[in-house]
């Protein structure tokens, strides 16, 4: 099959991509939109949210946490894809724990893109706290993006 036919024929497949405002999520996002115009799934993006713990869980003011999440997202999608690319996101945001979330949304999936936050040296090999608990938990397929690194792909 001709990539043009990839295309334009979609896999009915889905694409998570954990998306947190960071350069490595930006980075998974790109990776992500790119591998779905090669195979015709959908992407899905996904932000979570939760309380700050010193709230209690519990609401505090007029803020509007959730939707602060999707601005942010759907300023991260703008900023990060063309028109095209980020017209066929489809954006979700998820009150929970990240980690939680993007396992909820990997159910189903054929693939789940985080990025991991590098901070040099030692530090800067080993994964993030969410990116470690996807990769150990995850229903599908897990692709890690490092910032100023390639990606890392790791599976069940």
């Amino acid at each position: 099959m001709s990539s043009d036919s990839a295309e334009n024929t979609p896999s009915g497949g889905r694409i998570i991509v954990g998306v947190d405002g960071s350069p490595s999520s930006e980075q998974a996002l790109r990776w992500a939109a790119e591998q779905a115009r090669r195979t015709g799934q959908e992407v899905h993006a996904v932000v979570a949210w939760e309380y700050p713990p010193s709230y209690g869980g519990a609401p505090i003011g007029d803020i509007d946490w959730a939707g602060d999440r999707r601005e942010a997202l759907q300023k991260a999608v703008a900023n990060t894809l063309d028109g095209t690319d980020a017209q066929r996101v489809v954006q979700q945001v998820v009150h929970g724990h990240p980690a939680r979330a993007l396992l909820d949304a990997a159910e189903g999936a054929d693939l789940l893109v985080v990025g991991c936050h590098g901070y040099g040296g030692f530090a800067g090999m080993l994964l993030g706290s969410v990116s470690q608990h996807v990769v150990a938990h995850a229903p599908c397929p897990v692709l890690v993006m490092h910032e100023h690194s390639e990606a890392e792909a790791a599976s069940r």
